[in-house]
């Protein structure tokens, strides 16, 4: 075979490579505009949804849940920033349906069964991540940054033996008042759904690993003072300088480490079993290697 036809045989199956991922490419993009532009139609309500934290801790202070907006196009980018989101999130199944489809037939069915649960796992912790984010931390975090403002003047009374301020219509005092800004609260609420829900892809990120060979149970468990420093530095980085949310953030993540060291523990048990079955490891390797 001349060095011409070797060119050309190599050629055509990187051709057909390409024209699969071109399709697949415009599936996705297909499936995202359709997706975006659905959400588009109920950005509304899902800006409600979102900020619907932020409403209850304005409704139990007594002030009227409303938000500002101080550019005429401040609102409708919030909303499309809301659209481009949800439409991602909707139309996610569709796309690693094409990853999916263009990755496997690369793959062994022994790896694509390995991979599949994984691809299945990282939405559905993502969800979980996001609604712990949206239900329990950012009613926290909204209830201590807008009531900062009343605690201050309480704790200097305290501390100066002076009257508290009362709510009255006295303009001796200065007071403050919450006037949120629809860009901004709508900002802070999405920056705790993707801190969160990234953070809780860490049991699939080291379980993927585990399952590579790239890190152990026993090394994990080796490292947890590093992995305490690297959370509380995460914890610092991705919330907002609140010592309550990144208290619980460091809390849950350390959690996810914990449960990710089992799950490796877990993959190396099915390892090492599907070794000995084939014998390729026996008992005295198994000790050397624990030791």
């Amino acid at each position: 075979m001349s060095s011409e036809e070797h060119m050309e045989d190599s050629a055509a199956p990187l051709i057909e490579h390409l024209a699969e991922l071109r399709t697949r490419l415009i599936r996705s993009v297909l499936a995202f505009v359709v997706a975006m532009v659905a959400c588009f139609t109920v950005a509304q309500p899902l800006l409600s949804f979102i900020q619907q934290p932020l409403i209850a801790v304005l409704i139990a202070r007594g002030q009227s849940p409303e938000l500002i907006f101080t550019a005429p196009q401040e609102q409708f980018f919030v909303l499309v920033r809301i659209s481009v989101i949800g439409g991602f999130a909707l139309s996610f199944p569709v796309i690693a349906h094409q990853l999916w489809r263009f990755v496997a037939p690369g793959l062994y069915r022994s790896e694509q069964n390995a991979f599949l649960p994984f691809i299945l796992a990282s939405p559905l912790l993502f969800l979980l991540g996001a609604a712990f984010a949206h239900f329990v931390v950012t009613p926290l975090a909204m209830n201590f940054f807008i009531g900062f403002a009343d605690a201050i003047p309480m704790l200097t009374a305290y501390f100066t033996g002076a009257e508290p301020p009362a709510l009255s219509d006295s303009t001796t005092e200065l007071r403050t008042v919450f006037l949120g800004s629809i860009r901004e609260s709508t900002d802070l609420a999405m920056k705790f759904i993707f801190a969160f829900g990234l953070c809780f892809q860490l049991p699939v990120l080291l379980t993927l690993m585990g399952k590579a060979g790239l890190v152990s149970a026993e090394g994990l468990g080796n490292m947890r003072k590093w992995a305490v420093v690297a959370i509380l530095t995460l914890a610092a980085l991705v919330t907002p300088p609140d010592v309550i949310t990144q208290l619980i953030l460091f809390v849950v993540v350390y959690g996810l480490y914990e449960i990710s060291i089992q799950l490796v523990r877990m993959v190396e048990r099915r390892r090492d079993a599907r070794l000995r079955a084939e014998g390729v490891l026996d008992d005295e390797d198994e000790e050397d290697r624990t030791a």
